[in-house]
C-alpha cells in the first residue's frame, strides 16, 4: 500500500532551534544505530519510520557503520527512503557520520580527509541519496591535524553533499577549535553530538557552556542509557537485552549501587505519572541548549512510548532535587576517550 504521511504530523510535537542556526529539529530524533540491521525484519522498521514521521519526527539519524552488517542501517533506510519517504525528502534532516572502523586498512577509520569524504560518498550511494543534511566528524582523531578533519567537513557542505557540517563525542576545548576553524573557513559549525543522561552528565562540566558561546547545537545521545533507564534491567538481565548480548553495552556497568539509583530514579518517575525512560527523556531536555534527544526505538510501541515523553517535560524543583541525588555518574560512558583533552 502506498504511503502517504498523516496530514497532522507537524501538530504532535515541539520543534527546538539548533544553536544560532535557522535550523529546528523535533525535541525528540530517531536514531538507527540499533535495530534498523539486517537482522531485523524490514518491515518492523519500514513500521516504525512510518510512524515516527507521522507523528514529527522529521530528523533521522545514521552512521556509515551501523547495522550489523556495517553499512546495513543506510542500505535499509535508503530502501524505506526510495519506496515511502521519497516524496517528503525536503521535509527530513538525515544525517550520517564518519569516525569508527569501516573497513580495513589505514584509510577505513579516524579523521583523515581521504576517509570521511570517501565514506560519505559511500554514505550516499547506499542511502540513494544526493546529499544529507548534516554529516559529523564521528570522534576526534588525536593524530590528524583538527584543520584535516574540519576541512574535510567544509568540503563536505561546499560540494552539495552534506547541508551541515557537525561533530561527536568532542572535548569542550576541541569543540571550541573545531567551531573556529570552520568559521574561518565559512562553514559554522552546526551540532555536536555528545552522550547524556541522568547516569552520564559529563556535558555539563563545560560542553554546553562552549556551545552556547559558539552558537552550536546540541544533540543527546543515549539519553536512556542504553536501556539502563528504561527499567528493563531492574529485575535482571532479560534475555535478547544488550547487555545479554555484551556488544556495546557490558553487563559488568549494572553494579548493584547503579541498580539502586535507577530504582531510586524509577519511583520518582511513577510519582510523576511518567515511565522511567519518559522521565529520563524529558530530564535531558529540561535545559534549553539541548537541542534535541536522539532515541532508538525496536518496535512502534516503543516509539510512542518514548515520543509521549514529550507530554510532561516540567520539573518542579523539588523533583530535580531528588532526581540529582541519584543521578549520578555511573561509569557507562565508552564514549569517554574521545571526549578527553
Amino acid at each position: 500500500m502506498t504511503y502517504t504521511a498523516d496530514g497532522d504530523r507537524y501538530e504532535r510535537l515541539p520543534y527546538r532551534r539548533c544553536g544560532r542556526s535557522g535550523l529546528r529539529l523535533p525535541a525528540i530524533s530517531l536514531g538507527l544505530w540499533h535495530n534498523f540491521g539486517d537482522d531485523r525484519p524490514i518491515d518492523v522498521q519500514r513500521a516504525i519510520l512510518r510512524r515516527a514521521f507521522d507523528l514529527g519526527v522529521t530528523h533521522f539519524d545514521l552512521a556509515n557503520n551501523y547495522g550489523p552488517p556495517y553499512g546495513s542501517a543506510e542500505t535499509n533506510f535508503g530502501r524505506i527512503m526510495r519506496e515511502d519517504l521519497a516524496p517528503y525528502r525536503d521535509e527530513l534532516v538525515i544525517s550520517t557520520k564518519a569516525g569508527y572502523d569501516m573497513w580495513p586498512g589505514p584509510y577505513g577509520e579516524w579523521g583523515s580527509r581521504k576517509y570521511l569524504l570517501a565514506s560519505l560518498d559511500q554514505s550516499l550511494k547506499r542511502m540513494g541519496l544526493d546529499y544529507v543534511d548534516i554529516f559529523y566528524s564521528h570522534r576526534f582523531d588525536p593524530d590528524t591535524p583538527l584543520e584535516e578533519t574540519m576541512g574535510a567537513l567544509d568540503h563536505a557542505v561546499r560540494s552539495g553533499k552534506a547541508l551541515y557540517a557537525g561533530i561527536s563525542s568532542y572535548s569542550p576545548k576541541r569543540t571550541a577549535e573545531a567551531a573556529r576553524i570552520l568559521r574561518e573557513m565559512g562553514t559554522p559549525l552546526l551540532i555536536h553530538q555528545p552522550s547524556y543522561s541522568m547516569l552520564n552528565r559529563w556535558i555539563e562540566g563545560g560542553l554546553l557552556a562552549t556551545l552556547e558561546e559558539e552558537g552550536v547545537g546540541c544533540i543527546a545521545f543515549s539519553p536512556l542509557a542504553q536501556g539502563m533507564l528504561t527499567g528493563k534491567y531492574l529485575g535482571g538481565i532479560p534475555e535478547g537485552s544488550r547487555a545479554s548480548r555484551n556488544t556495546s553495552f557490558s553487563s559488568d556497568l549494572l553494579t548493584e549501587e547503579n541498580v539502586r539509583h535507577v530504582r531510586t530514579l524509577d519511583e520518582i518517575a511513577r510519582g510523576r505519572g511518567q515511565s522511567l525512560a519518559q522521565m529520563a527523556l524529558a530530564w535531558s531536555l529540561r535545559d534549553e541548549r539541548v537541542t534535541s534527544a536522539l532515541i532508538g526505538a525496536s518496535s512502534v510501541a516503543q516509539l510512542e512510548e518514548n515520543l509521549a515523553a514529550l507530554d510532561r517535560l516540567d520539573f518542579t524543583p523539588d523533583e530535580l532535587e531528588a532526581i540529582d541525588r541519584d543521578a549520578v555518574e555511573a561509569g557507562i560512558n565508552i564514549w569517554a576517550a574521545s571526549s578527553a583533552d
